[in-house]
């Protein structure tokens, strides 16, 4: 649940110094950890008093974070969160926030959260205040543009199929790769998993294997629901996941269950190579 409740409005009315205090950021605080700080104020700006509340909120944005649906999404969390125990609170500004809600509203819409109203874009100072600001358009030129992970309703897993049917949804397909999914046990009882990912083809322009296996990871982490339907237990389960890049946008349309006794998507993923499509 990514529910974030009580944000301080008027950070101004804290008296810096005699109402705040400098703490370590603390190690179960891992989505804050190398943030380029490592003290953090006490009450933050989301009002939180006590550290255990402190981490037990933060937690639940730990999810987020993970499916990079922004470049700067941890920054503005955690300047939130944890804001560097500077003599005044440095707030993220208005652009920042916008930026992050319009990339990373959808994927909580995914999981059935709203944005929450504690974080409304307006209450934060606008660029021309001293506030974080994003990084600048000519950053944003430099940086390769990648596909974008969306939120789909999970394609069926598929059991039965033989290495010629594979094969002919290779011919219409951009990618394949071979995900290995597990269920992490945590502390807390939000629900992680370990993925692994091989990228067996790509078809997409100049995309890299890497670029390819973190675009699955990103998807698979904002159709959580589709992970808590291929891991119903602890063990390691392998699918293979075959889609398209239409648009810049991410499509997962085929997904294969790889049973080790199973040997018609090694078959399919070998006769690939030397495949000639109708």
């Amino acid at each position: 649940v990514f529910a974030v409740n009580g944000f301080l409005r008027v950070a101004t009315a804290l008296d810096i110094g005699l109402s705040t205090k400098c703490v370590v950021i603390p190690k179960e605080m891992g989505m804050c950890h190398q943030i380029g700080y490592s003290e953090m104020r006490l009450p933050n700006l989301m009002g939180h008093t006590s550290m255990a509340e402190v981490v037990l909120k933060s937690n639940t944005w730990q999810h987020l974070v993970h499916t990079d649906c922004h470049p700067h999404v941890r920054t503005f969390l955690c300047s939130l969160f944890a804001p560097i125990c500077l003599d005044t609170f440095i707030h993220p500004c208005r652009s920042m926030c916008v930026a992050i809600r319009d990339s990373c509203a959808p994927v909580l819409l995914c999981h059935g959260h709203p944005w929450p109203a504690s974080l409304d874009c307006d209450r934060f100072p606008g660029d021309e205040d001293m506030c974080l600001a994003p990084l600048t358009k000519e950053y944003k030129y430099l940086q390769k543009v990648l596909p974008k992970p969306t939120c789909q309703t999970c394609p069926a897993v598929e059991e039965f199929f033989t290495h010629k049917r594979v094969l002919e949804v290779f011919c219409d397909s951009n990618f394949a790769v071979k995900v290995k999914l597990s269920k992490k046990r945590t502390a807390f009882e939000d629900q992680e998993y370990n993925i692994e990912c091989q990228v067996e083809f790509i078809t997409q322009g100049s995309l890299l294997p890497y670029e390819t296996q973190s675009m699955i990871q990103q998807w698979l982490l904002i159709n959580e629901k589709c992970i808590e339907r291929m891991t119903p237990t602890h063990r390691p389960t392998v699918y293979l996941l075959v889609g398209n890049i239409e648009e810049g946008i991410i499509l997962v349309k085929q997904v294969y269950r790889w049973q080790r006794k199973d040997s018609q998507l090694t078959l399919a993923t070998q006769k690939w190579r030397y495949h000639k499509c109708l």
